[in-house]
């Protein structure tokens, strides 16, 4: 039976249990587990787990932090590439799991590395010009080591324009991926024209001489790729909010289209929409560009200002969704049983390249 199917078939009894009695089941099985246990809650994930753990931030954050600690088994609340990150991070003796196995990232599954080979092998046939590729934090462990074996990095949403600076004094070309928004929004920041950041779509059929053309002559190759929630949130939204709260002012997350950001007030990370919302004077009305739970959780916090999400409708991350309280009491009480389940390993060799990109990262930032 595969490891999905155990969790499956595990996890079904621990649905049909009591809310009250599975929030204190966890609470009890943290506590035996003791300095042993470190629970990291993305900011994305609901309330019911975020009050869980013991740090609450963005992917990398929360990795880097899991990195310092000597607690011998790390519980990641968020998504796959999250938890194989804090795994490349890790000690020798610390063990990574992640509560359910299908909490994925359709960003970082719209660039599978066989794509990244095939459109790396084509950039280095139609230019002789010095390519430095870089990833998104929201990538594959593979894709990580793609970039650390090629003089690449790693970059945030935070630290993505002093990667360009970094990537740009030792190279002629960027490929940014998987996200496509994000490398777009960095390069106007850093001064880059449109017409040179051309998108390179890997399910394309052959591309003709034309189509080869921009690619040749670009500055950023940006790779057709996106964040379910953020493509969601639109032009009209930021005019429709305009409408309703003349005096609002709108934070966006740089994975929002370019026509997004160009009409916020704000454009930052995670962590930079936080320190907005909560340095913007009472009574002021925010709209937030960002996944739900984050928004909603900023209105909690800050009850003396009017906190609105940017779209009218439900901007969910439908895959950190799948971590809750069901999944986290069931790992949870296997820890405490002596069994690991939904551990998330990188193979050694992958390591080693995917951490010379990270490396080079925390050294820029």
């Amino acid at each position: 039976m595969s490891e999905l199917a155990v969790q499956t078939a595990a996890v079904a009894s621990y649905q049909k249990m009591d809310e009250a009695e599975t929030l204190e089941r966890i609470t009890a099985a943290k506590e035996t587990l003791g300095a042993r246990l470190v629970i990291l809650g993305h900011h994305y994930q609901c309330d019911e787990v975020v009050q869980f753990a013991d740090f609450e931030g963005d992917s990398f954050g929360l990795a880097r932090e899991a990195s310092k600690l000597d607690a011998e088994y790390i519980v990641f609340c968020g998504v796959h590439f999250m938890a194989e990150s804090a795994d490349i991070l890790s000690k020798p003796h610390q063990q990574v799991i992640l509560p359910d196995l299908q909490a994925g990232c359709s960003m970082a599954d719209m660039a599978q590395i066989d794509q990244v080979e095939d459109c790396w092998a084509l950039l280095e046939e139609i230019t002789n010009e010095k390519i430095i590729p870089v990833t998104y934090m929201n990538s594959s462990a593979s894709i990580k080591a793609f970039c650390g074996e090629r003089d690449g990095v790693v970059c945030t949403s935070s630290n993505a324009r002093s990667v360009y600076e970094w990537a740009f004094a030792r190279g002629d070309k960027i490929l940014f991926l998987p996200d496509e928004h994000l490398g777009r929004n960095t390069g106007v920041d850093f001064g880059i024209p449109l017409e040179k950041m051309p998108l390179y779509r890997p399910n394309d059929p052959p591309l003709t001489d034309d189509e080869l053309r921009p690619l040749a002559a670009a500055k950023v190759i940006l790779w057709k790729g996106c964040c379910s929630v953020h493509q969601m949130f639109l032009p009209q939204h930021v005019d429709l909010r305009r409408r309703q709260h003349p005096d609002v002012t709108i934070v966006v997350h740089p994975e929002c289209r370019h026509e997004v950001a160009q009409k916020a007030d704000e454009i930052g990370s995670t962590d930079r929409i936080i320190r907005v919302v909560s340095g913007a004077p009472a009574g002021s009305t925010l709209a937030v560009g960002t996944e739900i739970h984050l928004v909603n959780r900023l209105a909690q916090r800050n009850p003396d200002k009017t906190i609105l999400s940017l779209s009218p409708h439900q901007c969910l991350c439908a895959t950190m969704y799948r971590i809750d309280p069901p999944h986290l009491l069931w790992v949870l009480e296997n820890l405490v049983e002596g069994r690991v389940v939904n551990r998330i390993t990188v193979d050694e060799q992958t390591r080693r390249g995917a951490l010379s990109a990270l490396d080079r990262m925390l050294a820029i930032s």
